[in-house]
């Protein structure tokens, strides 16, 4: 299953955030050797949890933590404009149609089909929003594994093995990523409305 759930509802479901900061621990810190910040719990946080993110967690086959994303609008503060803003060549990406993805995680027991998953998950969550593109930074190698899942970003800029992508939502990219995961676009909506029905589609630009 996949669940939406904006940081105020965590407290809701303390499991399962508990373990997606733990999990996310062990990937940046332990793993990937990034200096980031580990509490006393043994979560790993930054300034960005604090904001209200959405985030999108894959559960594993007993409801733990297989993989997660964390969303937020890029109207207001993000990783791309505030920490790496040298990826956009100084300009800034402030649009309310291009919402900004950061700290994919995978639980060190997920399987393969996570990934995936997860990418058919955001891919919901942007045309269920009614969004343009999503931005994102990342490790450079990352390019070849979203181009062999299908969904390749644009990259925007490298600079010491990071790179910014953007990625586009579109109903062909969403079929390729049902036919990739054998999740059924009836099965990834009812999953999406379940949770963020309520949640009006921003309206287009004329």
């Amino acid at each position: 299953m996949i669940r939406y759930l904006f940081g105020s509802q965590l407290d809701e479901h303390c499991d399962l955030s508990s373990a997606m900061f733990r999990d996310r621990t062990a990937q940046f810190r332990d793993r990937m050797g990034w200096d980031v910040i580990v509490d006393p719990l043994g979560w790993e946080t930054d300034e960005f949890d604090a904001l209200d993110p959405l985030y999108v967690i894959a559960e594993d086959a007993t409801g733990g933590h297989a993989g997660s994303l964390r969303f937020l609008p890029t109207t207001g503060p993000t990783m791309l404009r505030d920490v790496f803003p040298h990826l956009t060549g100084g300009r800034p990406i402030r649009d309310r149609l291009i919402w900004q993805c950061t700290r994919f995680c995978l639980s060190p027991s997920s399987d393969g089909t996570v990934t995936r998953r997860l990418l058919l998950a955001a891919s919901e969550l942007g045309l269920g929003m009614g969004l343009s593109h999503a931005v994102g930074v990342f490790d450079f190698p990352m390019v070849r594994i979203y181009r062999r899942l299908g969904w390749p970003p644009e990259v925007l800029r490298s600079a010491d093995g990071i790179s910014a992508g953007i990625w586009t939502f579109s109903d062909q990219t969403h079929d390729l990523l049902c036919g990739a995961t054998g999740i059924s676009a009836r099965a990834s909506r009812d999953w999406y409305e379940a949770q963020l029905g309520d949640v009006l589609p921003l309206p287009v630009r004329a």
